[in-house]
């Protein structure tokens, strides 16, 4: 498939859209298939298999699934911390401790979101994290991410930069959403590497 290469922060939106469209398509049996094939790659990474803290989140809806990972992760006896969004679009996080730890939080006209009840640890906590999963819609081939364009993981990355923090950033993607290009603006970060269904590619 052949996504347009718009400019700008209209072209991005356009893009977006592309992409969520594919993914509504989806069958429920091929987001399952492909969540446990992303696990599997995923836990077989270096920087996965040697982390402590992992900073993830929990799929919803048609996005490569999460939940699979994040169960193998908190069986390993890693600390799993998940996002809660803030009113300011910023990220506060919590520990995963399994399924029955999420509450599902709606928040003003968007989508539901999954996240971890219990004690709240501060923006910063992701600062400890050795890797950080990003949800993304695309990654291009010099790793820049397209995003939902709410900007929460923007803060989350200068933050991770303000603090000389230097975790490995994976982004979990369908194969299909490795793009030649995506649009990018002066605040876009690169991330280290992408896991599809199919396999992982690195980017610096």
């Amino acid at each position: 498939m052949t996504f347009s290469g718009h400019a700008g922060g209209s072209g991005k939106r356009a893009l977006r859209r592309e992409f969520l469209e594919v993914r509504d398509g989806l069958t429920a049996d091929e987001v399952r298939g492909a969540a446990d094939a992303l696990a599997s790659r995923a836990l077989a990474l270096p920087e996965v298999a040697g982390a402590e803290v992992v900073a993830a989140y929990v799929s919803v809806g048609a996005e490569p699934g999460t939940l699979a990972l994040l169960d193998a992760l908190r069986a390993r006896g890693v600390r799993v911390l998940l996002p809660a969004l803030l009113p300011d679009n910023d990220l506060d996080w919590g520990v995963y401790a399994g399924e029955d730890s999420l509450a599902r939080v709606r928040h003003g006209g968007r989508m539901a979101l999954y996240e971890p009840v219990g004690e709240r640890l501060g923006p910063d906590a992701v600062t400890g994290a050795d890797v950080v999963l990003l949800p993304g819609l695309a990654v291009d081939e010099r790793g820049m991410r397209l995003g939902r364009g709410g900007g929460s993981y923007d803060r989350v990355l200068a933050r991770l930069e303000r603090a000389g923090a230097r975790p490995a950033l994976l982004v979990l993607l369908y194969d299909r959403e490795v793009v030649a290009h995506v649009p990018e603006e002066p605040h876009d970060r690169p991330v280290d590497a992408v896991v599809t269904p199919s396999g992982v590619r690195r980017f610096r």
